[in-house]
């Protein structure tokens, strides 16, 4: 009986551990605007951030990273109200360094703008809508959040998805047999 207890205890570890595993490797740095000089003011009347964001996943472990120059711009995270009237003055947190890494720990939206006097009034600002834990697993594929789940862009999907859902569901019925080999 003792065996048995030890093999049980033993599969369940390591169902614990293949699960840590797989949830922690989702987390990702995610290069603000795909490359490293889109934290400026763009170039056409549409905050293309934004769009960008728009067309991107974000979840809870996430890390958002900027690439700016330190002496002349800066990453402001703001409120909604804060966001919409370019007010730099009261920032939840404020980043200098040019190489800012703002991890996203907790789901709903982020709001962030220039901290360079005008930038923010002339578009170089950005919402990042992190999808909640109920929704952001599912086989790798996350569906788009309802529209009174968020305040911000849709979170359009992307054809990443599809290749995303075929991996995880690998590494699912990977995991399936694994666990029932364990356990019989």
């Amino acid at each position: 009986m003792a065996a048995g207890f030890s093999r049980s205890s033993s599969s369940s570890s390591l169902i614990l551990l293949f699960s840590l595993l797989f949830t922690i490797s989702e987390a990702k740095e995610i290069l603000v605007g795909g490359n490293s000089d889109s934290w400026s003011i763009p170039t056409s009347n549409e905050t293309q951030l934004n769009q960008w964001a728009g067309k991107n996943r974000f979840r809870i472990g996430d890390t958002l990273v900027w690439n700016y120059d330190g002496e002349k711009d800066s990453v402001l995270e703001v409120s909604k109200e804060d966001y919409e009237a370019c007010n730099t003055g009261r920032a939840i947190k404020e980043h200098k360094d040019g190489n800012t890494k703002v991890s996203l720990d907790r789901a709903g939206p982020f709001y962030f703008i220039s901290g360079a006097k005008g930038h923010c009034q002339k578009g170089q600002k950005l919402i990042v809508v992190v999808l909640s834990p109920r929704r952001s697993r599912f086989f790798g594929i996350s569906p788009a959040p309802s529209p009174g789940d968020i305040d911000g862009p849709a979170v359009a999907p992307t054809s990443a998805a599809t290749s995303s859902f075929r991996r995880s569901g690998l590494v699912v019925v990977a995991f399936g047999v694994l666990a029932l080999y364990l356990l019989f």
